[in-house]
Order: C-alpha cells, then structure tokens, then sequence
C-alpha cells in the first residue's frame, strides 16, 4: 500500500550541515508555527497525516519543493 513520507529529518540534516550550525525542532517550531510535538510526529512517526498548512509552511522554511518534503513509497 502506498504511504506518503516526509523527509524532514533529512531537510534538518541538510540544513544544519549547510549553515553548519545545529538547526532544532524548538526553532523550526518558533520559525514555522508548527507545534514541536506536531513536527516530531511528522519527522518520525509512519503514515503520519498532516495538514497542507503545515507542509506549506515546512517549504516555505526550508526554501524547498513540496517534492523535497514528501516522497510517495510503495
């Protein structure tokens, strides 16, 4: 069955190593709006289901794609 899976830790990763500076949860929460419990279901819990709002956001944090955030696997 097809799931959806959000690459956030791996944007985290990215992000970090680019700015080299540790990026954390608490401050994508302050960034985005984005509750910091929300934002660790989304970065680890499968099959999580989140709202556009968020991912929008997320993008709009990370200066990316809707495709660099979340990745349909089969």
């Amino acid at each position: 069955m097809p799931m959806l899976r959000f690459r956030l830790k791996e944007l985290i990763a990215d992000k970090s190593f680019n700015e080299g500076r540790r990026v954390t949860l608490d401050e994508i929460a302050e960034q985005t709006g984005i509750n910091r419990t929300t934002l660790s279901k989304i970065g680890s819990q499968k099959g999580y289901n989140t709202t556009s709002n968020n991912l929008d956001a997320l993008c709009a944090y990370f200066d990316c794609e809707i495709q660099d955030l979340v990745q349909r696997v089969r």
